[in-house]
């Protein structure tokens, strides 16, 4: 899919990015390790809300269970995990060009680290920073990302966030960062409403252009 060319009064081209924030399963990883559907439904989630957003309103003696069955859903994922396509070429040349790379995720870090033991070239210790549930408030809401820029040392203005999702996009503008969203082939996730991405792109080859 052709990258998205309009932006919301930024410069379409990212001369000024200084990092790149990831989030990780479809993203990172190829999609459907994490059976988000299967997950809602083993532990009684509406399809239409988010499995975090549920159990913060699921009864305080229930909320424990249900956690240890999404961490347990979520560490057996980890184990079928591979990288995305162009995953790892991705990083590896964003490394090499001098840009700070990151992971933002919904997940957990254990999760996280587990997947990446299915990577050949890239491990946890190659990333400036993770942010994790553990560490801010869950995407949309912008914390992980202002979170994630300051152990960058960087300014918001000068991060991008790709991700596979609508709270990707939601996260990132919210905190005045660029925006990528990854279709991985597929149709926009975006919803009526929702902010634009600055681009949309179909594999994660094309980040490397854009930053060109």
């Amino acid at each position: 899919m052709a990258s998205n060319n309009k932006a919301s009064g930024k410069q379409m081209k990212g001369p000024n990015i200084k990092g790149v924030l990831f989030d990780f399963d479809g993203t990172l990883t190829l999609p459907g390790a994490l059976d988000f559907p299967d997950i809602k439904r083993e532990l009684d989630c509406p399809l239409n809300m988010p499995i975090l957003e549920f159990l913060e309103t699921a009864p305080a003696g229930q909320r424990e269970r249900l956690s240890t069955i999404l961490e347990a859903r979520e560490e057996e994922a980890a184990c079928k995990s591979i990288p995305n396509q162009g995953a790892e070429t991705c990083l590896l040349q964003l490394k090499q060009k001098g840009i700070l790379i990151g992971i933002l995720t919904r997940n957990r870090l254990k999760s996280v680290c587990g997947a990446l033991k299915q990577f050949d070239h890239i491990r946890e210790k190659d990333f400036d920073v993770i942010i994790t549930r553990d560490d801010s408030l869950p995407k949309p809401d912008p914390d992980g990302v202002l979170k994630a820029a300051q152990k960058m040392g960087i300014k918001p203005d000068e991060l991008m966030v790709v991700g596979d999702f609508r709270f990707d996009v939601m996260a990132g503008k919210a905190a005045g960062a660029y925006s990528v969203l990854l279709t991985n082939g597929g149709k926009s996730v975006m919803a009526p409403g929702d902010p634009e991405p600055d681009w949309i792109i179909g594999n994660l080859s094309k980040l490397i252009e854009i930053l060109a």
